[in-house]
């Protein structure tokens, strides 16, 4: 068989400038996005000024426009919207920097009414957005200090009262790399607008909704001062917030990152915001950040206490991994020995086999199946059918026990759509049926009478036979 030609710039160079043209303008006639590239790459040749007009053109249109744009099109709107970036990245930045973060900031702007025309619940044209913000702050660091100095302004002007949060990430993606002083006076700006704000809700009658910036303004003072390096008025910032609100371990990192580590530890034990369900003060997080601090304290031995106590809690191999880290030499084998006997007798199987998949020790995660064989449900669609997977040829049984439970799950609740995974699943119970019979517990069927079982059960569901093969 003949192998197809590589495509790269030397052999496209190769041909001739007409042919090379000719098939440009046909690809341009069938591909929208790939037309305006082109004429975006035309208009450069003039220079910036001609890649800005075509570009603002386009920004124009997305602020002027208004109608709803059809599920069957959105792609292609999210498509076009990509293009334009592009264009900004590509074609003007490289030549005109601080014309390009003009567009940047002009283009980020339009969010709100994009988001009113397109049904974007899969996320993709927030995509757009994120990724002009991230390509905004790589611009800043090639802007001279005189342009840098005007970003704060020209943000403040297009988006100092939008509601979706993009102010606060476009603050967090340029401040880096903004002089000090630029820093210090777009921080004085905020507080004082801060300031302002709460003496006009303050008039407000108590029954009047009112939308208030002070909370996104809050988090991009905080952004600020951490580009200066001002710890203080971090803490002062956080410290205003409601308790449920104040990022705790954050702040407690930051900290101890600085060498105030007594400041640190009382942070870390703030409440701060709750896990439904869970015991915070045992989060694997927050508990690695505490031991690191009770450790630059000197308190090694309630390090390691607190280590072994959020294992036993949650099972987290990464916590485990760092409490025999800080063991002395040698010392690690019979501890790690007792902590893996101990995952087999937890109260929560998920927890135990989530661990032993981790660490990783296959013969102990299909231990902890076998042993739950009856816990297992299809309510972990997400998670089991990777585990049986990488289970399946060593350890027969346990795949066998949890491709079945997803099965039964999808038949008993009759769903449809997932039929064809269902298919899938009992074609991969008879390739295992012959390993996995002789190893499966007391009281589960094998493989025959499994199937006799499923036929009783669901034989009239013909949406799912007729995938079987």
């Amino acid at each position: 068989m003949a192998r197809k030609p590589s495509l790269s710039i030397e052999k496209l160079t190769e041909l001739p400038a007409q042919k090379l043209a000719q098939l440009v303008l046909d690809e341009a006639e069938r591909n929208v996005g790939f037309r305006r590239q082109v004429k975006a790459a035309l208009a450069a040749k003039s220079g910036p000024e001609g890649i800005a007009k075509l570009i603002d053109r386009r920004l124009s249109g997305l602020e002027r426009a208004k109608s709803f744009i059809d599920w069957d099109k959105a792609r292609a709107f999210r498509d076009d919207l990509q293009s334009l970036t592009d264009t900004i990245e590509a074609e003007l930045a490289p030549a005109a920097p601080d014309m390009a973060m003009d567009r940047f900031i002009r283009f980020i702007a339009t969010h709100e009414r994009v988001f009113e025309r397109v049904d974007d619940s899969s996320g993709h044209v927030q995509d757009v957005y994120y990724l002009a913000i991230i390509s905004a702050g790589k611009l800043t660091a090639q802007l001279s200090a005189s342009e840098a100095a005007l970003l704060p302004d020209k943000i403040m002007a297009r988006l100092d009262e939008t509601t979706h949060g993009y102010l606060a990430d476009l603050t967090k993606a340029i401040a880096p790399h903004l002089p000090q002083s630029t820093l210090a006076r777009w921080d004085a700006e905020l507080d004082a607008a801060f300031a302002q704000r709460k003496l006009e809700e303050a008039k407000l009658s108590t029954d009047r909704w009112h939308y208030s910036m002070t909370s996104q303004w809050s988090k991009m003072r905080q952004t600020i001062a951490e580009a200066c390096g001002d710890i203080d008025l971090m803490i002062t910032l956080e410290s205003g917030k409601k308790p449920h609100m104040q990022d705790v371990q954050g702040m407690a990192g930051r900290l101890l990152a600085a060498g105030r580590a007594d400041e640190a530890l009382e942070w870390v034990r703030k409440p701060g915001s709750r896990v439904k369900g869970q015991d915070d003060a045992l989060s694997p997080n927050r508990v690695q950040i505490e031991a690191s601090i009770l450790e630059a304290l000197g308190d090694k031995s309630a390090a390691q206490a607190l280590r072994w106590q959020c294992f036993e809690s949650r099972l987290s191999a990464d916590i485990l991994h760092d409490y025999l880290k800080n063991l002395p030499d040698f010392y690690d084998i019979e501890p790690e020995t007792s902590a893996l006997q101990y995952g087999l007798s937890h109260q929560v199987p998920e927890l135990a086999l989530r661990f032993y998949l981790d660490w990783p020790r296959l013969d102990l995660a299909a231990q902890v199946i076998l042993q739950h064989h009856a816990h297992w449900g299809g309510g972990l669609w997400h998670s089991l059918p990777k585990t049986a997977e990488t289970l399946e040829h060593e350890h027969p049984a346990a795949a066998t026990i949890l491709y079945r439970a997803l099965l039964d799950d999808i038949l008993k609740a009759a769903r449809t759509k997932a039929y064809g995974h269902g298919a899938r699943y009992l074609g991969k119970l008879a390739l295992l049926a012959e390993a996995a019979d002789p190893f499966l517990p007391e009281g589960v069927m094998a493989h025959e009478a499994y199937m006799a079982e499923l036929r009783k059960n669901h034989g009239r569901k013909s949406g799912f036979w007729g995938r079987v093969g």
